[in-house]
Parts: structure tokens; sequence; C-alpha cells
């Protein structure tokens, strides 16, 4: 349990107990990460079905609004790192991890932010229009699956955030999450595309950057997020 709560203190801004913790403790809270996302979803789905009293695109607005408020945008930030080092990319690698440490967001990054942002209210209202609220609260689950599954295939970018988490993973971690996936496939099918978006975003960050870092991790998450809420919209039209 400390675990999950430590993990909510990193990916989230609820309000949790104080812990101390070791830099050990913190880096296995990893293990808690699809657990904190189900969480972070249940808020995002009854945030839209609140919305939708109103009017669908309130509730994808105010869930949209949730998604950015309960996550700090930390993800956002590491989208808008990986944006602008991606644009950096074509130089040499020191240009790159400047780019990456660099506090301050490009051109590319902004960008990249109001993209993903503007999709996600419009996904966001695609899925609410249907009362698909059951996937809007499973998407975050599934998406942070993947820091899991990268930092098992990928290696660290540099020694920062990202390494810290390596070696945590162990196969029942993976085996149980597995298990949880299918079972929320059960009720969403489409969400069953998860780990293919999460391979595809491994085998993008390892080709065209290199490696992994916390960066890479946001990034990922935030775009398997969008690639699943188009997942479901795809199923559900062709079904």
């Amino acid at each position: 349990m400390k675990g999950l709560i430590v993990a909510i203190q990193f990916l989230t801004r609820l309000p949790t107990p104080r812990l101390a913790v070791t830099g050990e403790e913190f880096a296995r809270s990893m293990r808690w990460f699809p657990a904190v996302g189900l969480i972070v979803g249940v808020l995002i789905a009854a945030a839209a079905r609140l919305g939708t009293a109103i009017d669908p695109w309130m509730g994808a607005l105010l869930s949209s609004l949730i998604w950015v408020a309960v996550t700090g945008a930390l993800h956002l930030d590491g989208l808008g790192d990986i944006a602008d080092a991606s644009g950096a990319a074509h130089k040499d690698r020191d240009k790159l991890l400047a780019t990456l440490a660099d506090p301050h967001i490009g051109s590319f990054g902004t960008v990249t932010i109001a993209i993903q942002l503007i999709a996600k209210v419009i996904l966001a209202h695609s899925l609410v229009e249907r009362g698909l609220f059951a996937a809007l609260a499973l998407v975050p689950f599934v998406a942070r699956m993947g820091p899991l599954l990268w930092t098992c295939l990928l290696p660290a970018l540099h020694d920062g955030l990202g390494a810290r988490f390596r070696g945590v993973v162990r196969p029942l971690d993976i085996a149980g999450w597995t298990m949880a996936l299918l079972g929320a496939g059960w009720f969403v099918p489409a969400l069953l595309t998860g780990p293919v978006l999460l391979l595809l975003w491994a085998s993008w960050l390892k080709r065209r950057i290199g490696g992994l870092s916390g960066d890479g991790h946001g990034a990922g998450i935030e775009i398997t997020e969008s690639g699943l809420m188009l997942a479901v919209l795809g199923v559900g039209a062709v079904i």
C-alpha cells in the first residue's frame, strides 16, 4: 500500500499522507502506476458524466480539465520535451540531451502540446457522446502499464529519472497487470490494442531518441491515451 501512495504522490496532485521513502522504495512504486491510472480514469469519467448533464462538449471539456489538473500536466511536459528533442535529434546526441535538459519549451513542444490537448477534447467528446464512460475510465490505466514495459525493453538515455526505475519491474508485475488488461478488454475490447501501441512507442523512442528517460515515459503515456481513445472509437464505428 505504501508503494501505491508513493505512486499517487509522484503521478498526480491528489492529496495523500506524507511519507518518508528511500530511493529504492520510490523506484518500486512504479509497480503501482497502472493502479494510479485507474484512479485518474475514474475521476476523468466522473467529470465527463457530470459535464454531459449540460452538454457533451461540456463533458469533454470538464474531463480534459480534470485530466490536466489531476496529473499536474506531468505527462504533457514530457511530451513537449520529447517533441523538442526529436526536432534536435538530426544534429547530435549532445544537442538532443541538452534539449531534454532545458526547462524551457520550444516551438516543437508548444505545438505538440496544443495539438494533444485539442485531440483529447475532441476524442473525449466522441466518447461521452456515445456514453462510453467505462472506456474513458480505463484508458489511463492501460496507458500507465507502458512504463513497466518500456523500462524492461529500452536502455536508459541518461542517468536521470528513467534510469532510477530500471530493475524494479518483476515478471509477476507484468503478468498481473496483463491479466487486469484482459479483464478490462472483456468490457472494452479495443483496449487490447494497448500492447501494440506501447511497443510502437518503444520502437519509435529507440529509433528516434535512442533510449528511455522520464520524458519518454510521460510522452508515451500521453500518446498511448490518445491512441487508445481513437482505437475505442474506431472499433465502435466498425461494430
